[in-house]
Parts: structure tokens; C-alpha cells; sequence
């Protein structure tokens, strides 16, 4: 049967059909939806959202050692944060096969930087494949799995946002009965003491050099249409733009295991046309070590290293001409901005109103970096916020007036916010964390977390309480405020300001795109409104400015939350029927 699927969705339905029976992630785009479509075989792959992705690779290496077949997946930075596991997973090896999915994002559409970690399969010492359609997504996972059984490691598929989103055909097979391998306890293998690794490390060698032998050898790297002057070497989503870019001009060596590179292969290919080009995104992962083989190509000398290539882009370079198309048209810019209707709406507001300090982490709440919030001084990673304003604290001792203030969302918080919380109240740093409690994980879509009370199998859970996790940790002040009511949380913001102790307010109320609703939509009476333009300084999309300079609501986005109406002074804004 073929099917039109995404990368995600084939990675996915790879697993299903691969054996695998433990999956596990920590969402983030562009690999979110690959545990989502998991999840919907549900009777043969046991799937969850772990609390990050460092737990995430350690239930799937736990699942592996007892003989089960995992697949654990991540974007490309919470390999950062699974790196400490993946490093010794390497040494300790697999029982059942084991499949880390990062999910990589050249041009950086939701992330905070572009990095390839194709280093870190290099890093690792462990097989890199690298699939360039949906086909391959789906194959890969299979041979991966094969590969990691076969030689004794966790193997990395790495994928692009590109490869994860985009469509095309895939011809599904039924699923394949793997039985659990036997699991025999071997302190040697699995216990990485000093000096169990040191001989586990000579293992991981000697596993290097029979991958690389693999690599000469194996289908997945190939040689199309031979005999051209000029020869690409291509991986990934680069086949696909230098195909559609070049078509049978050149030859190709498109290779799919990409970690240990083949060498011979390359220099075969590399011998029989006058010009060679390394096309890749990001790093020159396979330039560098072609060139180290004394292998003269064109790569990024002349390729950006910056952002995503292009069909375009490629033409442009091998053919060596410039560009002549028209530029495109000049679009108005859409910058995103909070949902209406958004609980993290006035909280930025009053820190802004406040001018305090705010270190900020990932999730919706970083678009209260933008205008006409900005009310955020940092974002960096995954629970940076709460250390970065505990750094910030500490080197300036309350010299800068206004407290320093953490923000962090609920899932970001049961992530890596709680170790930084509890060195906060260890160290004394007299600060406020402001947990953002929308009671879901909603930046990448509402997946659930340990708060919500609800698996991603949909079973009820218990749900994290996080007033008693936050005294557990150390904080003796801690209130709870409603973000609707802009009063409250200036009033609360302001005494914990007072305060000589760490303290945490937590701002709770359900994501709008959950709710729904909240009540009726908002007017605006024209003859009290005095244009004053206060209401804009929210930054909600469904106030509007009209050609003739009026202020208007769009009632089709309004959520009713009524913020706006709380700020206006001269009471112009009313609900529906009020007032009128």
C-alpha cells in the first residue's frame, strides 16, 4: 500500500513496522510529530513523553539493554541535553537495537541556533543515516536497527526540517515480530566504571573501523548516473535539491550512511570526474575529512554555510553562472506574536510596566521578547532562566534596581528548571521565578507533561503539583495568580520584590487555544475612546488599527479575555451589549 507521509509520520510508521516497542521524546519541532503518529500503535509500541531528553534516551537505553528494540527522538539541541547518556551508550553498546532520531533545523525556524549534529554521530563514534524523503525515513529506521544489533551501538538518524515536514509517496509493510533478546547481566559491559570503560573504549574502536569497512559496501551510499565531468557528493535533503536543481548534468554519489564515511568510495567517485563538489547544509562535516584525504573539492568556499541550500542556490554554484531571476516582490512582514486571548499576555506587560529584569527560557513565552512587550532580557536554552538570573543576581548583589526575574513555562520548569530552582534556594539567590503555568506544553502543539495528568497515551496520571514541588525545593514564598487579572499580578510581583529570600509566583491559567473561550468578545464605545493607544501596548492581534487611524476590535480573533479592558482608563473598551 502506498501512502502520501511526511518524514515524521514514515519515521514513525518505520518503528511500527521495524519492531520497535519502547519509544520515547521530549517534544520539540521539527521531531515533535514522530511520537505523536507512534503513539497511534498503541497496542504494539509502548510511547511517552518523558520530562526531557535526557531521561528520554535513558528509558530507551534501559528499554534496549533488557532486549528491546527503542527509538527515542529529540530536535537537534536536546541531543545538548541527552549527550551525557549518549556519550557512554556509545562504550556500554545495545541489546536491542537503538535509534536516537535528532531532528536537525537549517534556516532555524523554531529554534535558537542551527547546529549539525552530524558532529556528534562523529563525536560519539556512532553510525550517522541520513534519510532524503519520506521512503528513507521509513527504510532507515529498519536498517538502523540492524545495524545497531549488528554492531553493538546506538545509532543517530538524523533528519531536517525540511525531510521531517515535507510529503512524499512510501509503500508500507506490515510490522515484523522481533522477540525480546535475552538479557544476561555483564557488570563489564553495562557498568562504566574507569575501569570497565578503558576496555570498552578499545571495543568502540575496533567497532569504528569494521563501520567504516560497512560504509564501503553498503546500498545506502551509492553512485547514480556516472560518466559526467562534473560529480556531487550529496546527503540528506542536498540529493533532493541537487536532482531537482541539475538533473542528469552530473553525477552523484549519494550517500545515506554518512558516520564513518567510505572512504574508497570517495576516491573512486572523485577519480572519475574533472570537478567534485561537497554539497551539504550547515558544517562542512564531509568536506573537511575529504580534503584531509588529500580529495580536492569545492564546498563551502563557495556553498553558505549558513542557513538552508536550495535548488537554486545549487544551480547557481555548479554551473557556475550567476544569478539572474528576478528578486521577489517585497511582502509586509509578520512577525509572530502571542495568541489573543494568551495568559502570558499580562504577565509581560506588568514586567514591562515594572522594568525589571527578566531572564527568559523556550516556549510561547519567548514572544514576550518582542515588541511593544519586551520584556525579556535573555532567552538561551531549556531552563537557563533560573540559573542565568541566579548568575545575574549574584554578580551585581542587588546594585541594579528592580529584582531580577526568571520566567519559565510549567513543561520547561518539570524539564531542567527544577535543579536550577533548587540551587536558587541552596544558594540563597534573591530572585523571583516566575513559573508561567498554562497547563499544557503548548509551543509545540498541547502536547501533555507531568502537570496535565495525562500521558501521551491519553491514560490519566498523577499530576505534578507544582506549589508542593517548589517547597520541596527549598522556597518558603510562593503565590499563585490568575495572569487575567493585571492587578494581582503587579500587586504580587511588587511584594515579592520586597523580599530578602528567593521566592516563586506561579501564573496559572489554561492556554487559550485549550479554553477556547473565556466569555464574551470585546468593543470598543467610540465615544469614549480617547486614542491614546494604551490598548496596543499589549500587543494583541485582535485589536486592530483601521485605515482612517481608529482603534477596533476584530470580534472573529477576540477571546474576551479582558486585559484590555482592565487597561483602559476612560472604560472604552466593554463587552458585547455593554455599555452600548
Amino acid at each position: 500500500m502506498k501512502r502520501l507521509l511526511t518524514g515524521n509520520e514514515a519515521i514513525a510508521r518505520g518503528a511500527y513496522e521495524a519492531g520497535v516497542t519502547v519509544a520515547t521524546a521530549y517534544p520539540g519541532t521539527p521531531s515533535t510529530e514522530i511520537l505523536e503518529n507512534i503513539a497511534t500503535y498503541r497496542d504494539a509500541i509502548y510511547a511517552e513523553w518523558s520530562t526531557n531528553e535526557k531521561v528520554a534516551f535513558e528509558v530507551a537505553l534501559g528499554a534496549s539493554m533488557a532486549g528491546a528494540r527503542a527509538l527515542v527522538a529529540m530536535k537537534h539541541v536536546g541531543v545538548n541535553v541527552a549527550a551525557d547518556p549518549l556519550m557512554t551508550a556509545s562504550y556500554s553498546g545495545v541489546n536491542g537495537g537503538l535509534v536516537l532520531v535528532s531532528a536537525d533545523d537549517p534556516g532555524m525556524h523554531s529554534s535558537q541556533n542551527e547546529q549539525d549534529n552530524r558532529l556528534f554521530a562523529k563525536f560519539a563514534k556512532i553510525p550517522l543515516f541520513e534519510p532524503s524523503d519520506s521512503q528513507e525515513c521509513k527504510d532507515f529506521v529498519a536498517a538502523a536497527l540492524e545495524i545497531s544489533e549488528r554492531f553493538d551501538t546506538p545509532v543517530m538518524l538524523r533528519t531536517t526540517t525540511r525531510i521531517s515536514h515535507s510529503k512524499s509517496l512510501v509503500v508500507e509493510g506490515e510490522r515484523r515480530s522481533v522477540p525480546l533478546r535475552d538479557y544476561t547481566k555483564d557488570i563489564a559491559k553495562y557498568v562504566m566504571t574507569p575501569a570497565g570503560a578503558r576496555g570498552r573504549h578499545v571495543i568502540v574502536e575496533q567497532r569504528r573501523a569494521k563501520l567504516a569497512e560497512y560504509a564501503e559496501t553498503t546500498p545506502l551510499n551509492r553512485i547514480e548516473n556516472p560518466g559526467r565531468e562534473v560529480g556531487v557528493i550529496v546527503s540528506g535533503i542536498t540529493y533532493q535539491y541537487a536532482r531537482a536543481a541539475l538533473g542528469d548534468e552530473v553525477s552523484y554519489l549519494k550517500l545515506g550512511f554518512t558516520h564513518p564515511l567510505p572512504e574508497r568510495l570517495i576516491r573512486q567517485f572523485a577519480a572519475g570526474v574533472k570537478r567534485l563538489y561537497v554539497i551539504e547544509e550547515l558544517e562542512p562535516y564531509m568536506e573537511e575529512q575529504i580534503r584531509a584525504w588529500g580529495i580536492h573539492c569545492r564546498g563551502k568556499d563557495v556553498f553558505p554555510r549558513i542557513g538552508e541550500l536550495s535548488a537554486e542556490i545549487i544551480a547557481e554554484v555548479v554551473r557556475e553562472r550567476r544569478r539572474t531571476a528576478a528578486a521577489p516582490p517585497d511582502l509586509p512582514v509578520r512577525p509572530p506574536v502571542l495568541c489573543p486571548g494568551c495568559p502570558h499576555r499580562g504577565v509581560f506587560f506588568v514586567l514591562n510596566k515594572l522594568k525589571l529584569t527578566v531572564t527568559g527560557d523556550i516556549g510561547c513565552y519567548t514572544l514576550g521578547s518582542a515588541p511593544p512587550l519586551a520584556a525579556m532580557d535573555s532567552t538561551i536554552c531549556m531552563g537557563a532562566s533560573i540559573g542565568m538570573a541566579h548568575g545575574f543576581q549574584k554578580a551585581t548583589h542587588g546594585g541594579r534596581p528592580g529584582k531580577v526575574v526568571a520566567v519559565i513555562g510549567d513543561s520547561t520548569f518539570f524539564h531542567s528548571g527544577m535543579t536550577g530552582l533548587i540551587n536558587v534556594a541552596y544558594n540563597r539567590a534573591n530572585i523571583i521565578t516566575l513559573i508561567l503555568d498554562n497547563r499544557i506544553t503548548a509551543m509545540t502543539g498541547h502536547q501533555d507533561n507531568p502537570g496535565t495528568g495525562k500521558t501521551l497515551l491519553g491514560e490519566v496520571a498523577e499530576e505534578a503539583n507544582l506549589e508542593a514541588i517548589v517547597r520541596a525545593l527549598g522556597i518558603k514564598h510562593i503565590a499563585v495568580v490568575d495572569p487575567y487579572d493585571l492587578g494581582e499580578v503587579e500587586r504580587t510581583l511588587r511584594a515579592h520584590s520586597e523580599l530578602s529570600e528567593p521566592s516563586v509566583i506561579i501564573a496559572r491559567r489554561a492556554c487559550a487555544l485549550i479554553a477556547k473561550t473565556s466569555g464574551a468578545r470585546y468593543t470598543i464605545l467610540p465615544e469614549k475612546c480617547k486614542q491614546c493607544r494604551a490598548c496596543l501596548r499589549l500587543g494583541c492581534p485582535a485589536i486592530e488599527v483601521r485605515p482612517d487611524g481608529t482603534i477596533a476590535i476584530n470580534r472573529d480573533t477576540c477571546y474576551g479575555c479582558g486585559i484590555c479592558a482592565d487597561l483602559c482608563k476612560f472604560g472604552a473598551l466593554v463587552k458585547e451589549g455593554e455599555g452600548q
